[in-house]
């Protein structure tokens, strides 16, 4: 069965994964600087090692609540695991190493970065949904109803494959969203009306107001992020007055500013008037644009 097909057969999750497969493609893009390509495969990857097999690195499981609900895995071998975090963790392409434990934990963090641009970008579609992704020890309980691979980079051994695993529910709730949009046919009755001069002028927003500009006086919440930092529940439970976390980011680095989870600009940490703020020395080029 060709992509197409497969595709063709389940359209509501391919739809979402398109989305997925757009979004880790402009996460990628930013961090290396130049469009990095991604395209989504109706079926599962055929050189991905079996999920038994000693190959096998990470799974990842993203839970959706929300406007949808449901679960997906993500399956990386190991090549694509390391590919993927030298990429994420600005470091040296050397195909000949094996992935770390902090090489599987920046691909989770490279998969959530890349899970709030899904969320944005889904929203007009399905509605609002919040998307957690957490790193899983092993294949999930459920079985997939359906399964695609997400191609990124070049393809052969140097592109990095994603294979994807969506459930039951998380198909059901996207084809019931789908039911729900369809126009439904109507009847339209002519009715005769007053004639009206070609010359009436017709309804226009005020003069210099266009659709954006309406918007502008919206209140947006910014987040600023220092860092993270993963924490056993143990650990967490330990936290006490004076504790000390220490993050995964250098002081002397840039300090991330999100908008719904989406990274807009980077910048240094300044003092005003006694209260933090940011002076943006790098913006997004999707805030830019």
């Amino acid at each position: 069965m060709t992509d197409a097909t497969a595709a063709a057969r389940q359209p509501e999750p391919a739809e979402f994964l398109q989305i997925w497969s757009d979004s880790l493609s402009q996460v990628l893009g930013q961090i290396t600087g130049s469009p990095v390509s991604c395209i989504v495969r109706g079926e599962a990857p055929t050189g991905l090692a079996a999920a038994d097999s000693g190959d096998l690195c990470l799974w990842a499981v993203v839970a959706s609540s929300g406007a949808l609900r449901g679960e997906m895995t993500v399956r990386l071998a190991g090549a694509t695991v390391l590919r993927l975090a030298q990429i994420f963790m600005s470091e040296p392409a050397t195909p000949e190493a094996l992935p770390t434990a902090d090489h599987r934990d920046a691909v989770v963090e490279l998969l959530r970065q890349v899970s709030g641009y899904v969320s944005t970008a889904a929203k007009a579609r399905w509605g609002e949904i919040q998307l957690l992704v957490e790193l899983a020890t092993a294949a999930p309980s459920w079985a997939s109803a359906a399964t695609f691979s997400l191609q990124a980079g070049e393809e052969g051994s140097a592109g990095m494959v994603l294979e994807v695993g969506v459930s039951a529910a998380l198909v059901a709730e996207l084809r019931e969203k789908a039911e729900a949009v369809k126009p439904e046919a109507t009847t339209v009755q002519a009715v005769s009306s007053p004639a009206v001069p070609s010359s009436a002028p017709s309804p226009e927003l005020p003069p210099g107001i266009g659709t954006l500009d309406l918007l502008m006086d919206v209140q947006l919440a910014m987040t600023m992020r220092f860092g993270t930092r993963r924490l056993l529940l143990r650990e967490v439970l330990d936290l006490s007055p004076g504790a000390v976390i220490e993050l995964d980011r250098k002081v002397q680095e840039p300090v991330d500013l999100l908008l719904d989870g989406r990274l807009v600009a980077r910048g240094e940490v300044v003092v005003i008037e006694g209260n933090y703020g940011l002076r943006v020395t790098d913006v997004s080029p999707l805030a830019a644009g």
